[in-house]
This record gives structure tokens, sequence and C-alpha cells, in this order.
């Protein structure tokens, strides 16, 4: 393990990191108060030129949201949830640069367990560190030229996943079993053999679903398709999808399940973020088969889909760099909300959740 130094840039308060994303205990524990057809609010919490995050994780016991940004920084910022106020008070602000012989570190996801967060980079080659107050502590390195991780997250305390681009014939896929301290990748003796030109897409940390031990992966590029495992990633099997896909640009951008069979998947081309035509799926059957909804209809191009809590997988929010949409339906038909543009969201309840994108993080308030 190498330690590496931590420049302490602003005021301090790091709680323990924990829950929902970060090893998603309780997804959906409050009540739902979304109407119909909501309307949204958009506050700003921190605005900065220099910002630009896609890896977003809140920790609800303590009602901390936690990120890390392309340029090898942390933060996170305690929110008052019950606040109905128009400004949310924010008690603290962390701004950590972590240097390491001068590689760039660009975060592009972020997991963590009770104490401690992880962080993974993108490229070669592939650094893994664990986050804590006072240092980080480098767990995992990866120095294939082919090393490029998308999205990292936890299924309880001591036990998580991350999955990547394919170094070899299948995609990357690497756990831990004790707590983050070390991580091991799966052979391709273990995992359903990559199609040419399969990938992922770091967009939004939000290529793995889980639900108990039950897991999604969504890969994307020149073929798209779906890895499941029902046991925390110790067998694995592959479906199909009818979501575009040929180009190393189209594909699948985001995943989520609301519960064991209930999923919904968006993505499609981010150089034709107008085309609707095939970027939209749903499975009722666990990821099993898939079914194309809201062909040729907006939104075109999302980088990130999650369903609202309490909503009995009816309810879906779609985000991306060109707005962000909603659908009570299922995903048969959607509302655009906004024009506003962000990478990523989270939700804290039915009613708020924060969003991460370029320049700036901000409370959407859902009335």
């Amino acid at each position: 393990m190498k330690k590496i130094f931590i420049i302490l840039l602003g005021p301090i308060l790091l709680v323990g990191l924990g829950s929902c994303g970060l090893f998603r205990a309780n997804k959906f524990q409050y009540k739902s108060i979304v109407k119909q057809s909501p309307k949204l609010e958009i506050e700003i919490l921190l605005q900065d030129s220099t910002l630009n995050v896609r890896a977003l994780e809140l920790i609800y016991e303590t009602e901390t949201l936690v990120f890390l940004t392309s340029d090898g920084r942390m933060g996170s910022i305690r929110l008052d949830a019950e606040s109905n106020s128009k400004q949310l008070p924010i008690e603290s602000l962390l701004d950590l640069a972590i240097v390491n012989d001068s590689i760039p570190l660009n975060f592009r996801a972020l997991s963590a367990r009770k104490k401690a967060g992880f962080g993974i980079t993108i490229g070669s080659p592939a650094l893994i560190y664990n986050l804590d107050l006072n240092e980080g502590t480098l767990v995992y390195q990866e120095n294939h030229p082919k090393a490029f991780y998308d999205s990292m997250e936890f299924w309880n305390d001591q036990e998580g996943i991350a999955i990547g681009d394919p170094t070899d014939n299948c995609m990357s896929v690497i756990i831990t079993r004790d707590g983050g301290n070390t991580w091991a990748k799966l052979s391709c003796n273990d995992l359903p053999k990559a199609k040419e030109g399969e990938a992922a897409f770091a967009a939004s940390d939000t290529n793995i679903a889980i639900v108990g031990d039950h897991t999604w992966v969504a890969t994307g590029g020149k073929a798209s398709r779906i890895l499941y495992s029902p046991d925390r990633g110790r067998t694995w099997e592959v479906y199909e999808t009818p979501i575009v896909q040929g180009l190393e640009t189209t594909g699948m951008y985001s995943i989520d399940f609301y519960d064991e069979k209930n999923g919904f998947a968006i993505g499609g081309d981010y150089t034709k973020t107008a085309d609707s035509s095939a970027n939209k799926i749903r499975t009722t059957d666990g990821g099993k088969t898939w079914q194309l909804v809201a062909q040729n209809q907006s939104p075109g191009y999302r980088s990130c889909v999650q369903y609202l809590p309490n909503s009995n997988a009816k309810e879906l929010i779609a985000i991306g760099f060109k707005g962000i949409d909603y659908s009570n339906d299922a995903g048969e038909s959607w509302s655009h909300l906004s024009d506003e543009g962000f990478y990523t969201i989270r939700f804290l309840n039915d009613s708020v959740a924060y969003a991460a994108g370029s320049k700036r993080i901000a409370k959407l308030n859902f009335r």
C-alpha cells in the first residue's frame, strides 16, 4: 500500500461515509410526496469554474453529500434535509487536493463503506484510493495500458465492485471482500466473453445497479449488454438488449433497478443528442429481457437515470447535459422539466435530489 498526502484547502467536517450508492442501505425509506407532474426548482449549492463532477454520493445517516472531481479533489457538503428555506445551509465544505507523484487524478466513480470512501480514477494506471479524514491510501493499482474503470458500488460494508473496459477478452471486474483494503481482478474464465468494441461509459457512475445480492452491469459501445450476477459477483450471466449500439459512442450510459424485477436503462449517442429512436429500455423480469420504450420520443441522449423512491417502479428522472426529464408511467412517456444540464443525480427522498455536472452542484426540488 502506498500512502498519499492530502492538502486541506478549506474548513473540515468529514463524517463516516455509508449508504445509498455508497452501499445503498434502504434506498427508498421516505414517504412519497411527489405529484403526478412535478415542478422543478433548482438551487445552486456550489459553483466554480474549475468544477467537473461525475462522482456523487449521498450519505443518508449524516445527510452529507460527497463528491470527487476530475482534477483530484474531494468535497463534502453537510445538508439540512428538513430545511424548507431557499438557501440550503452548508455547514462545511471539504476540499482536498490529492497529490500522487504528479499523476493526474481524474475521478469518475465514488463509493464507500461506513467509515471510509473509495474513489477510482479513469485511464492507466487505474488507481483506487481509500479516502479518510487525514490521509488517503492507495489500495489498488492496475498498469495495463488499456485499463479504464467506469463505475464503483458496494453490496455491504465489506464487499464492493468496480467495473471497467476490457483489457483482455472480457469486461474488467475487480472485487473487494475485506472492506476495500484489497481488491482482486476476476479472471476472464469467470466472466462472459466481451464482444468486439464492447466497453462502458464513465459518464455518471451509474453503470452498476445493486439490489440485495443482485448486480446488473450496463456495457456500451459497439455492443451494449447486461452482465448479471445473482450472488455478489461470484457467478455471471449476460443478456442482450435492444438499445442503440454499433458505434463507440452508442449504448447504455446508465442503469437503475427499483427492485429485483424492475429496471431501466438510458443512453443513446452523445454525439447525436436529439436521437431518441432506441435509447430507453425497460425490464420487468430482472434483466433477462428488455423492451424499447418511448421510441422517437424525447428525451434523447441522457447520461443518468434514477427511479424516484416509493414510486412503485413508475416514476423516473433522466438527466444529462441537455436537460432533465420525468416519467410517471415507467418510461412510456416523458415530460421535459428543464434545459439545465448535469451529468449525474442522487435522490435524498422523492421530492429532493442532488445533481452534479460541469462547474456546479445543485439541489433539485420536485414540487
